[in-house]
């Protein structure tokens, strides 16, 4: 996933004019799962056919953090990751715009005028079917649609997606799945493997004096995804894709500490320290447990890289989006 797209702050920087006049897409899409895709999807034909520039408008922080700070959102893709996840999705450009209070208390037809107009120059502006904006959520699809049609652009809601069982795809529906270790499934709904990312940081090394150096990440929150090991891939800055196994937990065979992503790739020998790397996670292999000796954690750990190597080896991409990041 080399390059990718602007990214851009309104009110702070200026999105280029080539941008300008584009295909509007809206949304938290927090997760980039098949639910947002159906709405990227459709903003992307339209800039097709339309032969303009394609921009996601997004916020930062979530929404829902900024009114409940207390109770953070766990964010399945975090602003890093989701821009990549829209640049192979063929977006040109990311707008980041700044979620505040104030921002949020900022009237519907305001909204529509200084943000779409003035600050994108929409000329078509694709949302979900139950898009709300501005003051107390007073901007309705109904109204974007009747505003498009006062200030000049088009305006398309998108139904929800729905699995094969007919439940709506969610992104709190995939944090369910990930915190009971359901990868696979929740892959499944993603529409590709998903995928974390971090700065290498130095542990303890304790995986150094077994034989299983690892590269470690810190996952925020540490209850986003369930204690255990799991098959992975390995995205390095440059690039390069190196398999692994991985443990997420808190070592209780040692110290029982600070929840760690720890991550052995399998014929490696390089440095990782201080790099920022992402990791797709292919499948759950275990729970966390505690071993009584040395001797037989190493047991295990053989045992899960033959289990992780095997999952890897027979592993196929989800789709072009999944071929994009995890192969």
């Amino acid at each position: 996933m080399s390059g990718g797209p602007t990214i851009a702050r309104l009110g702070g920087d200026r999105l280029p004019e080539e941008l300008r006049g584009g295909v509007v897409a809206i949304g938290n899409f927090d997760g980039v799962h098949r639910g947002h895709q159906a709405v990227l999807g459709t903003a992307r034909d339209i800039a097709r056919a339309e032969a303009r520039p394609l921009v996601c408008l997004t916020f930062e922080p979530h929404p829902r953090t900024v009114f409940d700070p207390a109770k953070p959102v766990p964010r399945l893709t975090p602003a890093p990751i989701r821009a990549r996840l829209l640049g192979a999705l063929g977006f040109g450009a990311v707008v980041e715009q700044d979620f505040t209070r104030s921002f949020a208390g900022m009237e519907p037809d305001d909204f529509v005028r200084r943000v779409l107009v003035e600050g994108l120059a929409a000329a078509h502006v694709v949302a979900g079917f139950d898009f709300h904006y501005g003051r107390k959520r007073g901007g309705t699809p109904q109204t974007l649609i009747a505003a498009g049609e006062r200030h000049g652009f088009g305006a398309t809601l998108v139904p929800a997606r729905r699995d094969a069982g007919g439940e709506t795809i969610s992104s709190s529906r995939i944090r369910g799945l990930l915190e009971v270790g359901d990868v696979t499934r929740a892959a499944e709904l993603l529409n590709y493997r998903w995928t974390i990312g971090g700065e290498v940081r130095r542990g303890q090394q304790i995986g150094r004096t077994l034989g299983y150096p690892t590269a470690n990440i810190t996952l925020v929150p540490d209850t986003m995804l369930k204690f255990g090991i799991y098959a992975v891939r390995l995205r390095r800055a440059d690039g390069s894709l190196h398999d692994g196994v991985a443990s997420f937990g808190r070592r209780p065979t040692f110290d029982n500490g600070a929840a760690l992503f720890e991550t052995f790739l399998f014929d490696f020998s390089g440095d990782l320290y201080g790099e920022t790397i992402t990791v797709s996670i292919f499948a759950f292999l275990r729970g966390e447990e505690k071993f009584d000796g040395i001797a037989a954690l190493i047991a295990q750990m053989d045992r899960d890289s033959q289990n992780a190597r095997a999952a890897l080896a027979a592993a196929t991409p989800l789709g072009d989006l999944d071929r994009a990041i995890a192969f």
